[in-house]
C-alpha cells in the first residue's frame, strides 16, 4: 500500500511541476525579462551573465543565461539544434520552444527517449508554434552534417547544444552546415585546467571503459571554439556546460572570460581525485 501511495504522490508532483512550467505567469515574467534586458542593452546597464541564471526546463540554470544572451541578440534566428537531448524535455532548448516559439531539432540515440519526447511535445502543443523535429540516431563526426541537412536546417541558427557523453569535441569540430550564434557544449571539469582530448572513437558508447574517459577538457574545448570562430562567455554554475558566443556578436557588450572564471565551483576541489583513475590513459592535444 505504501508503494501505491508513493506512486500517486510522485504522479501528483510531476503533474503540477509540469503544469507550473506552462503557467502563463512563467511566460509573462520571461518576456518582461526580455524587454528589461533589451532596455538595459540600450542604456549600457547590463548585468553580468553569471547573475542571470534560472531553471524552467534546463537541468541547471542554463535557461536564464540563454534567455539573457538571446534577449541581447534579439532572438532574430529562433532555431535550435540539440543533440544528446534525451527526450528534449529537461533540455537547454525546451524553454526557448515553449515560451518563445523557437523551432528546432532534437537528436538522440535513445529510441525510448525520443518517443517519450514526441509524446510530451504533442501533449503540450501550442496552436501557433511549429513542433520541433525528433530524430533517433547514433551521432558521429562522419554523419552529423548529413543529419542536420536532411532535417532541413542549414546556415545561421540561434543555438546549438551538444551533450552526447562521448565524442562531443569531435562532433562539434566536424559541424560546418550551420553557423550558430550561441553554442553550449559539455566538457569534463574533472580534467581540470589540463589541455586534454580523448581520442576519437566512432563506435564509442557511454560509459565505455570508464564513465569519465571521453570528451575534452574546458581548455581544449576553448581552443577548438577559437579555431571555429567562437569565444567563451560563461558556463553553468558548475562549470561543465560551456557557453560560447560567435566572435562577430556582442563584442562590446559581453566580455570574454577565461577558464579560471568558470572553474571555481566548490565541488571542483575533489575532481582531481576522480581524474587520478584515468590520468595515465591516452590523450591528445590539438
Amino acid at each position: 500500500m505504501k508503494s501505491y501511495f508513493k506512486h500517486l504522490l510522485k504522479k501528483y508532483f510531476l503533474y503540477y511541476y509540469i503544469k507550473e512550467r506552462f503557467h502563463p505567469s512563467v511566460q509573462i515574467k520571461q518576456r518582461e525579462l526580455y524587454l528589461n534586458y533589451r532596455a538595459a542593452l540600450k542604456n549600457g546597464d547590463l548585468p553580468k551573465l553569471e547573475e542571470t541564471g534560472f531553471r524552467v526546463f534546463s537541468q541547471f540554470e542554463e535557461d536564464g543565461k540563454l534567455l539573457f544572451l538571446f534577449s541581447l541578440l534579439g532572438m532574430n534566428k529562433p532555431i535550435f539544434i540539440e543533440f544528446g537531448s534525451d527526450d528534449g524535455v529537461n533540455s537547454n532548448s525546451a524553454n526557448l520552444f515553449f515560451h518563445f516559439a523557437w523551432n528546432g531539432l532534437f537528436l538522440d540515440g535513445n529510441a525510448k527517449a525520443i518517443e517519450r519526447g514526441k509524446r510530451f511535445f504533442s501533449k503540450y502543443p501550442h496552436p501557433h508554434f511549429i513542433a520541433p523535429k525528433f530524430k533517433q540516431t547514433f551521432i558521429t563526426a562522419e554523419n552529423i552534417n548529413k543529419l542536420i541537412s536532411e532535417a532541413g536546417f542549414g546556415g545561421e541558427i540561434g543555438f546549438l547544444s551538444i551533450d552526447i557523453d562521448g565524442n562531443d569535441y569531435w562532433v562539434w569540430k566536424a559541424i560546418d552546415v550551420v553557423s550558430p550564434q550561441v553554442v553550449m557544449i559539455e566538457t569534463h571539469v574533472e580534467f581540470g585546467k589540463r589541455d586534454l582530448i580523448v581520442p576519437y572513437d566512432p563506435n564509442y558508447f557511454y560509459p565505455g571503459k570508464h564513465p569519465l574517459y571521453h570528451g575534452a577538457s574546458p581548455v581544449a574545448m576553448i581552443k577548438l571554439a577559437s579555431k571555429k570562430g567562437y569565444r567563451l562567455v560563461g558556463a553553468n554554475d558548475r562549470g561543465f556546460n560551456l557557453i560560447f558566443l560567435r566572435n562577430d556578436l556582442l563584442v562590446n557588450e559581453i566580455p570574454t572570460v577565461s577558464v579560471d572564471d568558470i572553474l571555481n565551483h566548490p565541488s571542483h576541489k575533489d575532481h582531481d581525485k576522480l581524474f587520478d583513475e584515468i590520468k595515465d590513459w591516452e590523450y591528445i592535444q590539438e
